[in-house]
């Protein structure tokens, strides 16, 4: 697909690439990096009170903007620009799994919290590492008179240290249903993680008979966590995008740059074939990625299909500028006064997030009936 942003999408993304430029800094990413895991409570302040970003795709009734998913994609694609290693794809993927839940009093509780208070929300499904296809939940829920509580074990939830509130899977009965945890609350433990990607933290929850808010009940769980699962690949791949497209450009530039027997590299037919073929995959990808947050918006029979599309086309885009990014800079690139190797470890640990590449494409011949 051909992607056409309006006037005013143009503009919202001169305006978030102006406040990520200015907020998410080289200098502030590898700030963040540094120690234990903490919130950057100034940034995330402003981007809720200033650009309203928490709540955009949330409706207006629960405390958000009403902006379409193609207006968030455009945010998302600028925080993969520059490493933003805020909780804002995590709080996203919270509230569309509230959303998807279709409790009406649930929604009015979390998502004013989640979209206009500031707070930070994260979802939990993992169980076993690599395991973002299995059917079976471990995690058990149990019911005593009108309360609920959650004993089991989510592995490398994103920013799960610094959330507030995360949505998480639990079997109950025969069943998979759908919950919200404080993570404040009693019998719920975070142990930080250490990760290949140091700009996105993850945490692994333990639940010892947590409280916590029964938000989809079995029978209707599997299709909100089916479509909030879809919105975080699709979210995902868009983020991927802005990183990739990052990634090449600092390998042209560097290319008209870096000159060797009198020349600049860029003029180099390897160098060129190179960049050539990563801005037609690039196109590729943004088509794919654009296509998934239109389903979204849609909320179209086809949303597995194009997410997982999205995944593998942003995923593999991303991996190659990266690696390119990095060839054509030479062995500076790999030190750590370098930022590409921020994005070459951003594009690995995002590949595998959600699901692999080889994953989707195992979805996609599903689908298709290959």
């Amino acid at each position: 697909m051909a992607v056409v942003l309006t006037t005013e999408q143009r503009e919202l993304r001169s305006v978030v690439r102006a406040f990520f430029a200015e907020r998410s800094t080289e200098s502030a990413v590898r700030e963040q990096m540094s120690g234990p895991p903490r919130l950057d409570t100034a940034t995330w302040k402003q981007l809720n009170e200033q650009l309203g970003v928490q709540g955009m795709a949330v409706p207006e009734a629960y405390g958000g903007a009403g902006f379409s998913h193609v207006d968030l994609g455009i945010v998302l694609e600028e925080t993969g620009r520059t490493l933003f290693s805020g909780p804002l794809l995590s709080t996203v993927l919270a509230a569309e799994a509230i959303l998807a839940a279709g409790d009406a009093a649930a929604c009015a509780d979390l998502l004013p919290r989640l979209a206009a208070d500031g707070a930070v929300g994260t979802l939990a499904v993992l169980e076993r590492p690599g395991g973002w296809g299995d059917s079976t939940v471990t995690t058990r829920a149990e019911q005593q008179g009108a309360s609920w509580s959650l004993t089991g074990r989510k592995l490398h939830v994103p920013d799960g240290a610094v959330s507030d509130l995360v949505v998480t899977t639990a079997r109950c009965g025969d069943g998979t249903a759908l919950f919200a945890v404080e993570t404040g609350a009693p019998g719920v433990s975070v142990e930080t993680v250490p990760t290949l990607d140091q700009t996105r933290r993850q945490a692994h929850l333990t639940f010892d008979a947590a409280p916590a808010r029964l938000l989809s009940a079995p029978g209707t769980a599997d299709a909100a966590i089916a479509r909030t699962l879809s919105a975080a690949v699709v979210y995902l791949a868009t983020e991927q995008l802005g990183g990739a497209a990052r990634a090449l450009e600092m390998a042209v530039e560097y290319s008209l740059t870096r000159h060797q027997y009198g020349r600049p590299i860029g003029s180099f037919q390897a160098i060129k074939h190179l960049c050539a073929d990563l801005a037609t995959a690039l196109e590729s990808a943004r088509s794919a990625s654009y296509a998934g947050l239109e389903a979204l918006d849609r909320e179209s029979a086809d949303l597995p299909v194009a997410a997982s599309a999205a995944k593998v086309f942003c995923s593999e885009t991303y991996t190659a500028a990266t690696a390119a990014c990095i060839q054509i800079h030479g062995a500076i690139a790999t030190t750590w006064e370098h930022p590409a190797h921020l994005y070459f470890k951003r594009a690995k640990s995002s590949a595998l997030l959600f699901g692999t590449p080889a994953r989707h494409r195992e979805l996609l011949a599903a689908a298709l009936g290959l």
